[in-house]
């Protein structure tokens, strides 16, 4: 068959930029179809990119040859890293980005990529026999053809815009929603499920009372989400954010009329996130707790426009007024933008392969809010996958799949397409088992190869990843090795930091290993080293590496035991079913999975440490293992 193109790309969100630029690089004929080209990386929701764990996965699609990182680095209002109290494992960076300038930004960057065609349509069908997707349908009947079809329609198929018992077809920002498809699917035989969002009030920052609000500012330093970023915003540039709580009149006034609230008249029937959810959920969960913190955070860098963040609601509009006037500092406010929930429709993940492949369909793929996720980062990393593998695919090349000590990317998959979900999903650091493993600092040691080899990361950029880690090491070498030597400056700097062991020499991994003792103030005092000139990244790594080498060494073990497991492929025409020694409900859950390998069945909610055994015993009797 003569194709149109080799991928099309249906929605313009994160996820399907991110899908669409990963093909276009590893040279697909890539068509992306969007609602409107002007809403292409729209931030619909809160307008930054980073924060717990979802901080980390944007290194990782960067350090793979992802694109959000450099977008999030383009003229952030403000930037910092979050945690820095704590360990290495869950420190993370947050940009608050501007809602014109980063859609803009990645609009330019989208219209001068090679083998990229952007097409303001909406796809209304699929072209698909029994076993196989190749093409679309478009709304004026056209029809276009490819080798393979990526969905990352986000929050607008079939979506609704609710507030009170006021409910009506529309999708984020006053945008169309998008119909066909999701019938076009159920008729496919896939199954879907309702989800559903909010977001928060906007307000006029002229109307706001600052004066007893918390300030928030930025932070100074090299700060940024790629390795291949070299200009960094100072701090005097950024914009402040702020806190503030709910007052008692506030959650008087919602509990008092919880009855209006979509979320609880019945209007709303939809699971929504659980981290993060409206205000009026957050004050029926937990009654005894008298306030709740909401930041006031800007939307644009010219611009008057204050995101609420926390204080996204079902309550209809004229109760938002009363709602946002009982806040500190708010009295007067004038909104800008009322807040509202949106339903929409998404696809059971359970259905998609560890490539996020639709199993029943060769060439459909799936990415973003479509596959049961909530955050821009979450369909930016699942963009970046399926864009990967629907080439490999037709490069006929293996498939790239992460595994969960490799990656949050590999910790979300995983857990989508292995314990599937009933809300939207979103990253935490207490979804990995490898926390010390996935940080943010080495993100490039982890994925910066697979990225080279994949044909994403060029030869330039991987050389100089090879460098940097050849300088670190070659630097712990050299402090193993020799004493700190010029006594008269360590001296004073360990009395500082409560050190009296002064009148002994000390090599200079032992003082780096010492809390409060950093590498730039001991490479001073080491002739040695005075020819390594590290940046701020790298020394982060350099540090990270001494100080937790211990836990890191542990949780290799860990993940090395684990991977035993992983490393033991489980036959597709396997009929578990069929094995009567199996729990009926292990049976039921491994038939729906179809898991990969031992390793994911084990991690099947409902199939038990007993089950895995029978599993292994059944591999054995029959040669598999």
């Amino acid at each position: 068959m003569d194709f149109d193109y080799d991928v099309i790309v249906v929605g313009g969100g994160h996820a399907g930029v991110e899908a669409s630029l990963a093909a276009s690089h590893l040279g697909m004929r890539t068509l992306l179809c969007t609602l409107n080209k002007k809403m292409i990386a729209n931030t619909p929701c809160n307008p930054h990119i980073g924060g717990s764990a979802k901080g980390i996965v944007v290194r990782e699609i960067d350090a793979l040859g992802g694109m959000m990182g450099k977008f999030a680095d383009h003229k952030p209002l403000q930037i910092k890293m979050l945690n820095t109290g704590k360990g290495p494992g869950v420190q993370c960076l947050r940009a608050q980005v501007d809602k014109k300038g980063y859609p803009a930004y990645v609009q330019s960057v989208l219209e001068k990529t090679e083998n990229l065609t952007i097409k303001e349509t909406q796809v209304v069908a699929l072209l698909y026999d029994e076993s196989t997707v190749y093409g679309v349908v478009l709304e004026d009947g056209s029809k276009i053809t490819s080798k393979a079809t990526i969905i990352t329609t986000g929050t607008y198929m079939e979506s609704t815009i609710i507030s009170g018992k006021n409910v009506v077809p529309g999708g984020p920002d006053g945008e169309r929603a998008s119909h066909g498809l999701a019938p076009c699917l159920q008729k496919m035989g896939i199954e879907l499920f309702r989800l559903k969002t909010g977001t928060p009030p906007r307000i006029d920052k002229d109307s706001i009372d600052f004066s007893n609000a918390l300030l928030q500012p930025g932070m100074e330093g090299e700060l940024a989400f790629s390795y291949e970023t070299k200009e960094f915003t100072p701090l005097e540039k950024q914009l402040p954010c702020w806190l503030i709580y709910t007052s008692p009149e506030t959650k008087k006034l919602v509990l008092d009329n919880i009855e209006l609230s979509a979320l609880y008249n019945g209007t709303i029937t939809s699971v929504g996130p659980r981290y993060c959810p409206a205000i009026e959920s957050k004050m029926v969960r937990f009654k005894d707790k008298e306030r709740h913190q909401l930041f006031l955070e800007p939307e644009f860098e010219n611009g008057n426009s204050i995101y609420l963040q926390g204080f996204s609601t079902g309550f209809p509009v004229e109760f938002q007024e009363k709602m946002v006037h009982s806040l500190p500092g708010l009295e007067q406010a004038k909104i800008l933008k009322y807040s509202y929930e949106i339903e929409y429709e998404a696809i059971r993940p359970l259905q998609f392969d560890n490539t996020l492949q639709i199993k029943r369909y060769q060439g459909l793929y799936g990415a973003g809010q479509i596959c049961g996720t909530s955050g821009y980062e979450e369909a930016g990393a699942l963009g970046l996958m399926a864009g990967i593998n629907a080439s490999l695919k037709i490069l006929g090349k293996e498939p790239f799949v992460l595994r969960r000590d490799e990656a949050y990317i590999g910790v979300m998959i995983d857990d989508l397409v292995t314990k599937g979900t009933e809300e939207p999903y979103r990253l935490l650091s207490s979804r990995a088992e490898y926390r010390l493993l996935l940080r943010h600092d080495n993100a490039d040691l982890r994925l910066t190869k697979k990225g080279h080899q994949i044909g994403l990361i060029s030869d330039a950029r991987y050389a100089s990843f090879e460098e940097k880690y050849a300088l670190i090491d070659k630097a712990i070498e050299i402090m193993k090795k020799n004493n700190v030597s010029d006594k008269e400056r360590i001296n004073p700097y360990l009395l500082e930091n409560g050190y009296t062991d002064t009148e002994v020499g000390h090599k200079g991994i032992e003082l780096l290993k010492r809390p409060r003792l950093r590498y730039r103030e001991i490479a001073s005092c080491m002739p040695e080293l005075s020819s390594f000139h590290f940046d701020e990244a790298s020394i982060l790594s350099l540090e990270t590496k001494v100080k937790y080498e211990g836990y890191i060494q542990q949780e290799i073990k860990d993940a090395a035991h684990a991977e035993k497991l992983e490393n033991i492929k489980l036959p597709k025409e396997i009929d578990y079913m069929r094995i009567d020694e199996l729990a009926m409900e292990a049976r039921e859950k491994l038939t729906a999975v179809a898991p990969a390998t031992l390793g994911q069945a084990s991690r099947i909610s409902g199939v038990n440490p007993s089950d895995i055994s029978i599993l292994i015993i059944t591999l054995k009797k029959r040669g598999i293992l």
